[in-house]
C-alpha cells in the first residue's frame, strides 16, 4: 500500500504519520482494540481512585505503555510478514516475544494496581 506524501512542518507530518498509524491499528489490529476498550475504564477509573498526582500516574501509566508495547507488537508482526509469510523458527520468534512483551505490560499493569490499591 503505497502512502501520500507529506507536506508541510515537520511537527506536522509527523503528527499525521502517528495518526495514520493509531488508525490502521484500530482498522487491522483486534488486540489494540481491546486494549483500547481497556484503556476507556482504566484511565478514568485509575485517574477517579489515585489518591494524589503519584498515585493516578502510577494507575494510568502502565496502561499507556500496554498500548506503547502493543503498536510495537503490531510493527513486528507486519514487518515478519512483510518478509514472508512462509513458516520460519525465527519469524516465529520474533512474533512470540513481541506477544510476551504485551503480556509482561498487562501484567505490569495488574501488578501496580494491586500494590497502590490493595489497602496497607
Amino acid at each position: 500500500m503505497e502512502r501520500p506524501k507529506l507536506r508541510g512542518p515537520r511537527l506536522l507530518k509527523a503528527l499525521l504519520v502517528s495518526w495514520q498509524g493509531l488508525v490502521q491499528a484500530w482498522q487491522q489490529e483486534a488486540a489494540f482494540r481491546q486494549e483500547m476498550a481497556l484503556a476507556v475504564v482504566v484511565i478514568p477509573l485509575g485517574l477517579y481512585l489515585g489518591q494524589n498526582g503519584i498515585e493516578r500516574v502510577l494507575l494510568i501509566g502502565p496502561m499507556f505503555l500496554v498500548i506503547i508495547v502493543e503498536l510495537i507488537n503490531s510493527a513486528v508482526e507486519a514487518t515478519v510478514d512483510r518478509i514472508g509469510i512462509e513458516p520460519n523458527a525465527l519469524s516465529g520468534m520474533a512474533k512470540d516475544f513481541g506477544s510476551a512483551a504485551v503480556w509482561i505490560s498487562l501484567l505490569f499493569l495488574a501488578v501496580t494496581w494491586l500494590l497502590v490499591l490493595w489497602p496497607a
